[in-house]
């Protein structure tokens, strides 16, 4: 048993769950999901799915033009969620169960409603102006440059009022704070001690990069290929977004706020989580910091746009295994609350593979709710559609990845008893719920449990070397992870053929697979994979 000294953090061996807290359980029976619900499903979280942290995506009081990204009060619990005391019982009863939470952080922009911009918009000589980015009208009239809004239009609205215009780089009721004056700097670290001093075990930052922009405010250059990210965001992908975000003085924030979460209080084991959509490994890494004392993990989300296929999976990996910095720990993530559903894009077997993939990679992955059942993207009505990104620009909408989790095949799949949920629920709840698939030994939620209890289990899965392996067939991505004396290999077949796979050693136990009858079965000198069939074998 290693000492205190020489085990790794938690956040490197432990599994997060990201909840999306207004789908997620409701038990007040309004219809939105809410911190009690989370509370009622700790037993869930941490004993029969068996995860180590959990994100709760933001709870704070809010307008909800983007649903809790538009922040109005840093310090407290919209009611629509609960209260503080709530909260405090929910991290309490999670620390309690071995769970530890994480919150979403939104440092970029601020409700139009926070009292900070209501008087920063009051006057142009109010002390709060310069808290957030005003600029004069262009010379000839319209915005002050031609930066865009990632949901659509200019990134700049004009205020009639004081004659200015203000940055928002998404909705106009979110604009974005001025990272560039100290105060707000200030303001936003002591947000972090409020929520460290109520017991938090760290912080997923949201659109981390975008908090420092080019400080001469330059025009963006277009764009000369067609997107730039692993999806079609609209007019947003005609430019090149190399002056609106990722200003190389965004390091020196994530230093000092990494310093802060590190030695903050009781200078507990803290992690500090940047979203960060950047595909370029080498650009990616910088995030770390000089000498890792950047962000302990800023998200990798370069396998949302690797093809799906061995060759193309492998070289994400190998690629970002490369650029890491001496002792930086990776991270995967395959989906989130702006994704579509992992088993909607790969399909049923693909999300099988996915399960096996994102659980025995080196480094700590991130499920999102649901995904554990393989829940679908829905088609939500137009009369349904809430997302304001999608109301703006059609297609892409978030709803279908935000749909109520499926529990149970009572009424609105037990996610709440209110008439209407706020979002419907997916038609094939009543099979495709937790209670039923509970019931399969060959259902998805119980692969997982498997999986996350054998990468418990085994050092070599949650803290070994990852090395991936050549001799192998077509279609095929097999890699060993290695600890101590412990070896495991992880083969992946793509393919719709069967294969067969060279074992490293003479003989070794098929501990897990894809196919559960399959499951702690003794393998020879090699290992008959079926179709789209990925299995764990330990050496």
């Amino acid at each position: 048993m290693p000492s205190a000294a020489t085990r790794p953090p938690w956040w490197q061996t432990g599994v997060i769950y990201q909840i999306y807290p207004r789908s997620f359980y409701d038990a007040d029976g309004d219809g939105v999901g809410d911190l009690a619900g989370v509370l009622e499903k700790i037993d869930y979280l941490a004993h029969t799915l068996g995860v180590d942290a959990l994100w709760l995506s933001p709870f704070y009081p809010s307008p909800m033009a983007d649903f809790g990204y538009d922040v109005a009060d840093y310090c407290d619990v919209d009611p629509l969620f609960g209260d503080l005391p709530t909260f405090d019982r929910l991290v309490e009863a999670a620390h309690r169960h071995g769970l530890r939470v994480i919150v979403d952080f939104v440092p970029n922009h601020t409700s139009e409603q926070h009292p900070w911009f209501e008087a920063s918009r009051a006057a142009r000589d109010d002390p709060k102006r310069t808290w957030y980015v005003w600029r004069d009208p262009a010379p000839g009239g319209g915005p002050p440059n031609n930066w865009l809004s990632v949901f659509g239009g200019p990134a700049w609205e004009f205020d009639e009022a004081t004659g200015q215009y203000y940055l928002h780089k998404f909705l106009k009721e979110q604009p974005d704070l001025n990272w560039r004056n100290p105060d707000v700097e200030a303001a936003m670290f002591d947000v972090l001690r409020f929520w460290m001093d109520r017991g938090v075990d760290g912080f997923r930052i949201d659109v981390a990069h975008y908090i420092m922009k080019d400080p001469e405010e330059r025009d963006n250059p277009p764009n000369p290929g067609a997107g730039g990210f692993h999806k079609d965001l609209g007019d947003y992908d005609s430019q090149l977004h190399v002056h609106d975000k990722g200003h190389v003085d965004v390091h020196r924030v994530f230093r000092d706020l990494r310093r802060l979460v590190d030695t903050h209080g009781d200078a507990r084991e803290r992690v500090a989580i940047g979203e960060i959509h950047v595909f370029d490994p080498a650009e990616l890494v910088r995030y770390y910091g000089d000498a890792l004392a950047g962000l302990h993990l800023p998200f990798n989300f370069m396998l949302l746009q690797a093809a799906w296929t061995a060759d193309g999976v492998r070289a994400h990996v190998d690629a970002f295994e490369r650029a890491l910095p001496d002792g930086a720990w990776p991270n995967y993530v395959l989906g989130n609350h702006d994704e579509r559903r992992l088993a909607s894009r790969y399909g049923e077997a693909g999300a099988r593979l996915a399960a096996v993939l994102l659980l025995t990679l080196r480094g700590t992955p991130t499920l999102y709710y649901g995904d554990e059942i393989g829940m679908r993207e829905a088609e939500i009505p137009p009369e349904r559609q809430q997302d304001p990104w999608g109301r703006r620009v059609p297609g892409l909408g978030r709803d279908g990845c935000r749909t109520p989790m499926q529990w149970t095949s009572a009424p609105h799949a037990g996610f709440t008893h209110a008439e209407t949920p706020w979002l419907p629920v997916q038609a094939d709840y009543p099979t495709r719920n937790v209670a039923y698939q509970m019931q399969d030994p060959a259902s998805l939620l119980n692969l997982y449990r498997a999986l996350l209890r054998l990468r418990r289990d085994a050092p070599a899965l949650h803290a070994g070397t990852y090395r991936p392996l050549d001799d192998v067939p077509a279609g095929c991505y097999v890699y060993l992870r290695e600890h101590g004396t412990g070896r495991y290999l992880v083969a992946l077949n793509f393919e719709a053929a069967a294969c067969t796979v060279p074992l490293p050693t003479a003989t070794g136990r098929v501990r897990l697979s894809t196919h559960p009858a399959r499951h702690d079965v003794e393998a020879g000198a090699a290992l008959a994979l079926a179709p789209h069939e990925g299995a764990v074998v330990e050496l």
